[in-house]
């Protein structure tokens, strides 16, 4: 299992930035290799990507989630097996520091050569600098959930 870290700051207040985080179906607007994102519910999405030629369909279950702060998922079933958290820190009133943690395990002949090139790690690079001119360079969040959940 490889762990991946990227951090941005984008010029946003961190309510915005969080707020957009939370619209799951925008990912692919600026996350290389992600074809759809369907939310089923709170706590569930249902993720399509293609990388390297290769579609993998998996679940994600948010396990902890705290408004401004930080959300924490894993996958529950599919073809991908990976955890992580973005964690959002207000700098100031127009900047916030937005940090993305994920263990992704390699499952397939292209992840794991993926993953020993350090394409993996780039991927996620790119698309958080993508993030941040993503959500700089339009007028608010496209909407938000506040809710709040709790591990267990």
């Amino acid at each position: 299992m490889s762990t991946v870290k990227e951090t941005v700051e984008v010029e946003v207040p961190v309510r915005t930035a969080y707020n957009q985080w939370t619209q799951f179906e925008e990912f692919p607007n600026f996350m290389e290799g992600v074809e759809e994102v369907r939310q089923i519910d709170d706590r569930r999405n249902h993720w399509t990507t293609k990388i390297g030629g290769v579609t993998r369909e998996f679940d994600t279950e948010i396990v902890d989630q705290l408004p401004d702060e930080r959300i924490t998922w894993r996958t529950t079933g599919g073809d991908t097996h990976q955890k992580g958290m973005v964690r959002f820190q207000r700098l100031d009133d127009t900047h916030t520091r937005v940090e993305l943690v994920m263990d992704v395990e390699a499952s397939g002949a292209a992840e794991k050569a993926a993953d020993m090139t350090g394409m993996i790690d780039r991927r996620v690079k790119g698309d958080m600098r993508r993030f941040k001119e993503f959500i700089e360079h339009r007028d608010g969040e496209s909407g938000s959930w506040r809710g709040r959940i709790t591990p267990g």
